[in-house]
């Protein structure tokens, strides 16, 4: 038993190690797997770029779409364009998803320059923001 210890021991510290040459062979070989690896991905990855445009332009023209037909149905139901600089507390509580309080806190950040301002000032949220930035105006 001891003696076959001894033997791993020794033998052990003969086993070929590899030489910096072969290291650094094993390396590179390494990286160009990888970069054959990328090239071979590309196509695909750049495919599926142009599929997510694709979407997102789609994704957009119906948001266009969706919000052209709020502001239409707000007029026709006999609304109108409200002017948060002007606009009474009951004229802006008849906005969609805007309380008493929604509408106090925009009289109360007046005056406006523009319609975004609404978030800039965080008078409303961005879901808020979406549901009335059609139907409001500032001068």
């Amino acid at each position: 038993m001891a003696c076959s210890a001894l033997f791993w021991v020794v033998t052990a510290g003969c086993a070929p190690k590899d030489t910096d040459q072969q290291q650094k062979e094993r390396e590179d070989k390494t990286r160009e797997d990888a970069a054959k690896a990328t090239e071979r991905a590309k196509p695909e990855i750049q495919e599926a770029g142009r599929e997510l445009g694709r979407a997102a332009d789609e994704a957009a023209r119906e948001a266009r779409a969706f919000a052209e037909g709020v502001r239409q149905g707000w007029l026709q139901g006999g609304h109108h364009i409200v002017n948060v600089n002007s606009a009474s507390e009951t004229d802006l509580m008849e906005l969609p998803d805007v309380s008493q309080t929604t509408a106090r806190k925009i009289i109360r950040n007046r005056p406006y320059h523009a319609r975004e301002d609404l978030l800039a000032k965080r008078v409303v949220s961005e879901e808020q923001y979406a549901k009335i930035k059609d139907i409001v105006t500032v001068p």
